[in-house]
């Protein structure tokens, strides 16, 4: 008794080798399962519908799947599609995959499932005070919510089974709990809960769990009765004990315990076992289910636009008084722009010294850099007012002088013309929330249609 699964890359568009993919096929896979996006890249993109994938990358990875997938009667199951899962990510997916079924002359039916939430019920919802914050203060009301033109919630496995149940040959799914696209099927046929959706978590990446890891290779795992194995399908890599703990352990608060629609991972017990080739093991996995069945739910609102100026600081002295310095040229330029009713605000990333940790960062008061890169990020409730703020910002700076200053001709060195660049809209999470709905409601909240794809040029 055995279900094999082939992941062809970490996100759809991310690509892969030709040849990895052919390898995984010589395995006769019982699914070829990917996810197609993440909430990782920030609110812009389910804000603003749009994909941060690559179309034409997009559109290379499913023409390679499809055609070896559907001749071969090999179902595939797509995730988070177009990076988001929104309602306009889906439907740049379906016509992606239109044209591909006519170029290829390909016939194939697809069960769409959407995620989106009906923003009646949501409003219902929140009026009865049912919305459970995750990560931030939570501080949502009707208008913030009517403000977010899009809300999804996390398909869990019990909102794949009707769509795979239907026998279509693609199953294109909305925003999805990534390891639920990899384990509704196995799971449908019987096999472990626990370790179908454990597996899950790990080929949810592909080859990012190998090493040296990638996200832009394939990966094969083969889920058993009570246990799971991970094959490498490229000769540069090999599952370790080390990268599939790993893996297994990231992106969590708690390490042990990953909570998803439904129940919680229990890894506590999980035995990793090296078999050799580049091979992996794994048993022990449980599952522990919830009380109640929760959705986690995601939607971004504007909150304004924003203007970026990127430039360089080699002088030590400005480098070692650098917060002072940029203390007084923002209240300056303050002063400036409140007389001219300019509204906004803005904040600098001093790359080499704190930009990627900021006050977190360690080092930062320890060291001084000999070169800083500096980014001025304004955001203000219109383009112009963004422009306006990092210019007086960019301008103040660029001659501000401070104590021993030598150079006259300016303190910062652009590496692009024009120096500002504005950069549009800026959005926000404004919803990302738990919401316990139950197993009767979600066929329901997430319906699928069945569509039948082209065939002919």
């Amino acid at each position: 008794m055995k279900f094999t699964i082939l992941s062809p890359t970490a996100i759809l568009g991310y690509g892969f080798p030709e040849g990895s993919f052919q390898r995984g096929l010589e395995f006769c896979p019982d699914l070829i399962a990917v996810d197609g996006g993440s909430s990782d890249p920030g609110p812009h993109y389910l804000g603003s519908g749009k994909s941060f994938t690559d179309r034409s990358g997009v559109k290379r990875d499913l023409r390679i799947i499809l055609k070896a997938a559907i001749p071969q009667r090999i179902p595939v199951v797509i995730g988070t599609a177009g990076g988001s899962g929104a309602r306009p990510h889906l439907d740049w997916t379906r016509e992606i995959l239109h044209e591909i079924a006519r170029e290829e002359e390909l016939p194939f039916t697809v069960a769409v499932v959407a995620s989106d939430f009906d923003k009646e019920y949501l409003q219902e919802r929140l009026n009865q005070g049912d919305f459970v914050p995750l990560e931030f203060d939570g501080s949502l009301n009707s208008q913030t919510l009517e403000e977010t033109p899009w809300v999804v919630g996390q398909l869990g496995v019990e909102s794949f089974l009707p769509a795979l149940e239907s026998g279509a040959q693609v199953i294109l799914a909305g925003r999805a709990y990534d390891p639920a696209v990899f384990a509704s099927l196995p799971i449908s046929r019987g096999f472990d809960k626990a370790l179908a959706l454990h597996l899950g978590k790990i080929l949810e990446c592909a080859a990012i769990a190998a090493s040296p890891g990638s996200g832009s290779d394939c990966a094969l795992g083969v889920l058993y009765a009570d246990s799971f194995e991970l094959i490498p399908l490229n000769d540069e890599r090999n599952f370790t004990t080390e990268s599939v703990a790993a893996h297994s352990l990231y992106e969590k608060s708690d390490p042990f315990h990953l909570p998803g629609p439904g129940g919680t991972l229990d890894l506590e017990n999980c035995r990793f076992r090296n078999l050799g080739r580049g091979r992996v093991e794994v048993r022990g996995t449980r599952y522990l289910p919830a009380d109640s069945y929760t959705l986690k739910l995601e939607g971004a609102r504007r909150v304004g636009y924003r203007t970026i100026s990127i430039a360089g600081i080699r002088d030590p002295r400005m480098i070692a008084d650098l917060d002072s310095i940029l203390t007084k040229v923002q209240g300056r330029a303050d002063m400036i722009l409140e007389k001219e009713g300019v509204g906004g605000q803005v904040w600098f990333h001093a790359y080499g010294r704190d930009g990627v940790m900021g006050a977190l960062e360690p080092l930062a008061k320890k060291t001084i850099p000999y070169e800083v890169g500096l980014v001025i990020d304004a955001v203000a409730p219109t383009q112009e007012e963004a422009n306006t703020r990092c210019s007086v910002i960019r301008s103040t700076l660029l001659h501000y002088g401070y104590p021993g200053r030598i150079s006259t001709a300016g303190n910062l060195a652009f590496p692009f013309s024009p120096s500002d660049l504005g950069a549009g809209e800026v959005y926000e999470f404004s919803v990302y929330h738990l919401l316990e709905v139950t197993k009767e409601d979600l066929p329901g909240l997430f319906p699928f249609v069945i569509e039948t794809y082209g065939g002919t040029k």
